[in-house]
């Protein structure tokens, strides 16, 4: 057999190889979906029979929506709408100087490596779990909610960071690093101009994800709309509990679209 036939040959078993990998991948995949939808009762459908007369049931109680006590939730929405806002800014704070330290070329193997074990152990803990612990550090408010908020954006928000600064054109970098400019002056000259967009968009991702993880912070203590909501549903007042959720969907609307006014201005300044 020629050598061109032989590679040939090899090349054919290779992708032969590579192919039946993939397909057993994707069954693997599909098994473990399967399992785990199997172990959460997902597939049993005496669990459904229920579900829709229920939630019909339900539906009906809270129709129409009762905002009685509308001038009363004045309050409860500044609570849930500052410890969002404060949140996400002590995130930010946090994840900033976390993730370029744990980017790679911006920081030292070993500083980096523990500064990602932190981030993950800092993510890992649900922010139910930081709420329980600061409601227990700082007592009931918006204030435990706020720095619950804020533990868990900075060990997500720090990830994406990292990642981001990960891939910023080397060239300005080794410029300034040849003539001897320290990582603060790099960050600020090299990295910063680069990936600021970008860090902008996904901060404000995460203040909108933070609005409705505020909310489910009421559940422990922390106050604002899920207090009220938690509460109105205590106590059976359905018609009551509805028109909370639509008072906050209706803020949930509002910080999407003003996010999405500040992501397009901001794009603007930077590109023009």
């Amino acid at each position: 057999m020629s050598p061109a036939a032989m590679q040939q040959r090899t090349i054919l078993h290779t992708a032969f190889r590579r192919e039946w990998l993939s397909r057993l991948l994707l069954v693997a995949c599909i098994g473990c979906v399967l399992l785990a939808a199997h172990w959460a009762g997902a597939l049993d459908p005496e669990r459904y029979r229920e579900m829709l007369p229920t939630l019909w049931t339900l539906a009906t109680d809270a129709w129409p929506p009762d905002f009685e006590r509308l001038p009363n939730w004045g309050k409860p929405l500044l609570d849930t709408l500052a410890m969002s806002v404060a949140g996400t800014a002590g995130g930010v704070l946090a994840a900033l100087p976390l993730g370029a330290l744990a980017a790679r070329g911006l920081a030292p193997a070993p500083v980096r490596h523990l500064v990602m074990l932190l981030l993950n152990t800092v993510r890992s803990i649900p922010g139910l779990l930081w709420g329980i612990i600061f409601v227990a550090s700082v007592g009931f408010g918006p204030l435990p909610g706020a720095l619950a908020l804020a533990c868990h954006s900075a060990g997500m928000l720090g990830k994406f960071f990292a990642e981001i600064f990960e891939h910023v054109d080397r060239a300005p970098v080794d410029a300034l690093r040849s003539q001897g400019v320290t990582i603060l002056g790099v960050l600020r000259f090299g990295v910063l101009p680069q990936v600021l967009p970008r860090l902008v968009d996904v901060s404000l991702y995460r203040w909108e994800h933070n609005i409705r993880a505020a909310t489910t912070l009421g559940v422990i203590g922390a106050g604002g709309l899920g207090l009220e909501i938690i509460t109105a549903f205590h106590l059976f007042e359905y018609r009551e509990a509805l028109a909370l959720i639509g008072v906050l969907l209706a803020l949930v609307t509002v910080v999407n679209l003003l996010g999405a006014y500040i992501r397009r201005r901001f794009l603007d300044y930077t590109t023009a």
